[in-house]
């Protein structure tokens, strides 16, 4: 009998100097701690052992519980364990003076117990009541305590400094820490972590396929969901003023040119644009009065050649042809005339070249 107790005492303290060795190893791994992360070389080994026993004791034990428990009896242990997580949630939402929350929690305990069979069926969010998440760490952190350093727990996985400490009272508020006898109660917290760890291990496998250093993915996914939860899902920082007030920003070439050419093209393009509309609306106002002012002055000049006589009068003829243009136009050139002797209807700014509206091709005769 003696001999066995000496051999378990020696097997412990080789145990505990083989603990302290890899500590002691896993705090030299790492030269250069990451920000935030100072513990970094103690934190993976910690982590590697927290995964090696997970690999091959947690994750087996939780396949062998998928594999005899079926799915409605699962979820009635979410559901039961997840009601008795509402008490301490309720509780730091209190704690924080959210009052609305903390009394959504109270009211799904009720439901759910009452209703829930004990919290088997979560009834309460058939009754459109939120589920939160809220602990005594978020409330240190509600109230300004730091959250200090990362940390890997041995079998707890990754925490910080701030809510390590606010595990320990969370346990205090659990229900499950006053169930009597203590061996049902840690019976109740074993079948808690098997089942959660059942429920993640679709969460395992894709983390194992998809992440190249399995640590750091943790820790990040773990700081930042904690400071998501914290800021009650709003973004920690805020975004830049782009508002009237805000000063805009400066683009200055070396020799200053470039900063006004932009505005320039734009204004000589506009001021171009203008300029062509008002010709274009002043061309056709005075082909529009052109076109019926020489046909009339034209008729006049040709009655008034038939009954004088051909040679004085085509002379006051021409000049009443040539005035009645341009008291029609206000120009004092005579308008162009078209292939048959007549007047143009249209008339082309200057400056302005349009394909020909007739073509005069040669005319050619059968004999």
């Amino acid at each position: 009998m003696q001999t066995l107790q000496a051999g378990g005492a020696r097997v412990f303290r080789v145990a505990r100097l083989a603990v302290a060795a890899a500590a002691l190893a896993g705090c030299t791994t790492v030269q250069t701690p990451t920000k935030g992360d100072p513990l970094e070389g103690l934190n993976r080994t910690i982590f590697t052992v927290n995964d090696k026993l997970d690999q091959y004791a947690l994750k087996p034990v939780a396949k062998g519980y998928v594999f005899i428990t079926p799915q409605p009896v699962r979820d009635s242990v979410t559901n039961f364990f997840s009601n008795i997580g509402d008490v301490y949630i309720a509780a730091n939402n209190l704690l924080q003076l959210k009052i609305t929350d903390g009394v959504q929690d109270i009211m799904r305990i009720v439901i759910n117990t009452v209703f829930g069979v004990g919290g088997l069926f979560d009834v309460a969010t058939l009754a459109k009541l939120p589920k939160h998440d809220n602990d005594l760490g978020l409330t240190l952190g509600h109230y300004g305590v730091p959250a200090g350093p990362y940390l890997v727990l041995p079998l707890f996985g990754p925490s910080t400094v701030r809510d390590a400490v606010g595990s320990i009272g969370n346990y205090y508020v659990n229900p499950l820490s006053y169930v009597d006898p203590a061996g049902l109660s840690w019976a109740l917290y074993g079948l808690n972590i098997v089942n959660t760890r059942a429920n993640l291990l679709s969460a395992s496998d894709v983390l194992e396929g998809a992440a190249l250093d399995k640590y750091s993915f943790v820790r990040n996914a773990y700081l930042q969901r904690r400071q998501y939860l914290l800021s009650d899902g709003k973004q920690s920082q805020a975004l830049p003023n782009y508002g009237d007030e805000a000063p805009l920003p400066k683009y200055d070439d070396v020799d200053g040119t470039a900063a006004g050419a932009p505005a320039g093209a734009v204004t000589g393009t506009a001021g171009a644009a203008g300029t062509g509309s008002a010709a274009a609306k002043a061309g056709a106002a005075s082909g529009a009065s052109a076109a019926t002012a020489p046909q009339a002055a034209s008729g006049a000049a040709a009655a008034e050649n038939a009954a004088n006589g051909a040679a004085n009068n085509g002379t006051n003829g021409g000049a009443n042809s040539a005035a009645a243009p341009q008291n029609a136009s206000g120009s004092a050139e005579t308008p162009p005339l078209d292939i048959n002797g007549g007047p143009e209807t249209t008339q082309i700014p200057a400056g302005q070249l349009v394909p020909p509206s007739r073509f005069n091709f040669p005319s050619f005769k059968l004999r």
